[in-house]
């Protein structure tokens, strides 16, 4: 597996999304008992792919599910568990993500860690989705394994998720440049206290990289770029919060999530499996928020998911794959040229 030095995300590059302010991380780990997982496969040639697990702490034996919803912004994927999820509101399962052609293994290794979990179950929903890393991972090889996913659930952590070339995201492209695995998130005022809003991103779709309403078309920044489409664009978005909303509520969260996209440039192509999954570990038997303050809970999951998006390709590095293709980091200093030019950002020294 390659290890490259991390990259700056969006905001050490003065690119701030918003006003509300972040978690201690700018991260989906802010949202207390929430944590994340990687498992990288990268042979260096061929094969740039992975797993990525959120699991929800709160999933045990006190509380067997959480409330949660998915919304398909364009449904060109594979999202096993979704249709259960939809009908009953609820998530059984840590939230799997990897490559297209790997997803029905991951979905059989969370069975197998369901089943770990409850020696006396008959029915589990594993939730698993994916995008598809053609473009420089050998999909049909399908490498990723059992023992993959259980290691990116096993390992997950509170930390700040690594981000870029990692996990899922090793192998994917978005919006012209090499993309990945973002995160970031918001904390809103509420009923006295704080609730916080965590995104994480599978970064994989088309269009054109748009920053703070600034395009960076990626043959204006980088000329010599190889400009063939990926095939299966695609995101995945995973949103938790501790906020008290029913499945509801969360759905209207997670179709706020997949309008994000549009402010980053997504084309929304016939082929863009667009998913977004959004789940709250508020304890149970708490007074819901009601509708009618629910807004800036809304501010909180654009602003986060634009965010992650942009970190997706921010932190993520120039990688060669299959066939020779080579999908280039998105040039840091141009783009800050840029927003400069705009009148975004202050000129540069």
């Amino acid at each position: 597996m390659s290890r490259q030095a991390p990259r700056a995300r969006a905001r050490d590059l003065g690119v701030v999304v918003g006003s509300l302010p972040t978690g201690p991380h700018n991260a989906i780990t802010d949202v207390p008992g929430v944590r994340v997982g990687h498992t990288t496969v990268d042979d260096g040639g061929d094969l740039h792919t992975g797993v990525t697990a959120v699991v929800p702490g709160q999933l045990g034996p006190d509380r067997w599910a959480l409330p949660a919803a998915v919304y398909a912004g364009n449904g060109y994927g594979k999202l096993v568990g979704s249709t259960q999820v939809d009908e009953l509101g609820v998530l059984e399962s840590p939230v799997v993500l990897t490559a297209t052609l790997s997803v029905f293994r991951a979905a059989d290794a969370v069975l197998t860690w369901l089943m770990g979990r409850r020696p006396d179950g008959v029915s589990f929903n594993p939730l698993v989705g994916e995008t598809n890393d053609a473009h420089l991972s050998d999909i049909r090889r399908r490498p990723v394994t059992e023992a993959h996913v259980l290691a990116a659930i096993a390992g997950a952590t509170a930390e700040p998720p690594a981000q870029g070339c990692v996990g899922a995201g090793t192998g994917t492209t978005a919006l012209g440049y090499k993309a990945g695995i973002g995160t970031a998130s918001r904390t809103v005022p509420w009923a006295g206290r704080e609730v916080t809003v965590g995104a994480l991103t599978q970064s994989n779709f088309g269009g054109v990289l748009t920053v703070r309403g600034v395009p960076m078309p990626v043959e204006e920044l980088i000329p010599a770029a190889d400009r063939t489409e990926p095939a299966g664009n695609s995101c995945m978005i995973v949103v938790a919060t501790d906020a008290p909303l029913d499945a509801r509520q969360l759905g209207r969260l997670a179709r706020r999530a997949i309008f994000a996209m549009a402010r980053v440039g997504a084309s929304y192509s016939n082929g863009s499996g667009d998913y977004a999954i959004a789940f709250s570990t508020a304890e149970p038997g708490r007074p819901l928020m009601p509708d009618a303050e629910i807004t800036p809970v809304f501010a909180a999951v654009l602003d986060a998911v634009e965010e992650a998006l942009l970190d997706s390709l921010f932190t993520a590095t120039t990688t060669t794959g299959v066939g020779g293709r080579t999908s280039h980091a998105v040039p840091h200093e141009a783009v800050v040229r840029r927003l400069a030019a705009a009148g975004v950002l202050p000129l540069p020294a």
